[in-house]
């Protein structure tokens, strides 16, 4: 799952940033609200969280230009910020969450990986599929009740394929969704990942639809 990071401080950033990477997410960095917002503003994020103290722009001006250009990404606010009227402006500037600092690392990323399943219309922690279950807080894969071991990418990218069950996703797609700024992907990696989780899920579970993607069929209905 990759994210944006919007903090002009070094060490909290840092800290963030290292945080919110062992915790499975893909972080990239920026730290200033015009760098923020150009950032946005290419949707290549599934969320950000945005410091509303931002040197060059406010947060608060980032947040309300993406939403009155219809920009749907989910952002978290985390801010020094505390009084109600500011969590108030936030809010209605059209943050889907708003966390005061100092945060904690496991509740930050609980929220994130919540706002995330809500943009993909996904409530439930577990996503399910053709007898698989993944457990994104966990980042554990069963089969059929049987746990199946999976590398860092690998996970990655069938949690992006299952976050879009039903959707047929680009090579361009995955691979914004898996990797981060500065991480090389080699001409054949996506497929390659894709060939060992067909291995360990069954042939079928990630159809290829020639010339457009990959697609993990939507779970339907019980009954």
């Amino acid at each position: 799952m990759r994210i944006l990071l919007a903090e002009d401080d070094p060490q909290l950033g840092d800290g963030l940033r290292a945080g919110l990477r062992q915790r499975g997410f893909q972080v990239d960095w920026v730290r200033d609200g015009e760098a923020a917002e150009r950032e946005l503003r290419a949707q290549v994020h599934q969320a950000a969280v945005l410091d509303l103290g931002l040197p060059r722009k406010d947060g608060l001006d980032v947040l309300a230009g993406l939403r009155r250009a219809q920009v749907h990404l989910p952002v978290l606010v985390l801010t020094a910020r505390d009084a109600v009227s500011d969590r108030v402006r936030g809010l209605d500037s059209g943050a889907d969450d708003y966390v005061v600092k100092p945060v904690d690392l496991d509740e930050l990323a609980a929220r994130l990986r919540a706002l995330v399943r809500r943009a993909h219309g996904q409530p439930q922690e577990c996503l399910r599929a053709q007898g698989v279950m993944l457990d994104v807080a966990g980042r554990r894969v069963t089969l059929e009740g049987e746990e199946v071991t999976l590398s860092q990418r690998e996970f990655d990218l069938l949690q992006a394929l299952m976050l879009n069950a039903g959707r047929v996703l680009s090579r361009e797609q995955i691979e914004q969704h898996v990797y981060s700024w500065g991480q090389e992907v080699e001409s054949n990696a996506l497929e390659v990942h894709i060939h060992h989780l067909r291995r360990k899920l069954g042939s079928g579970f990630i159809q290829t639809v020639r010339g457009v993607g990959y697609l993990v069929p939507r779970e339907l209905p019980a009954g």
